[in-house]
């Protein structure tokens, strides 16, 4: 794994991290939930992003 695919990895675990959070207090639909890690998915490229979904 470089460098950059390390940060990618981390920069998408963070912020799902926070939304996971968001969802479980309520703040957001599980709907809205769904779009954010689409949209992150394809912002950051992780390499285990769908081992996550």
């Amino acid at each position: 794994m470089t460098n950059e695919q390390f940060e990618s990895q981390m920069q998408y675990e963070v912020r799902m991290s926070i939304m996971r959070t968001m969802l479980k207090q309520g703040l957001i639909t599980k709907s809205e939930y769904d779009k954010i890690d689409t949209k992150f998915l394809k912002k950051f490229s992780p390499i285990f992003g769908d081992l996550y979904r």
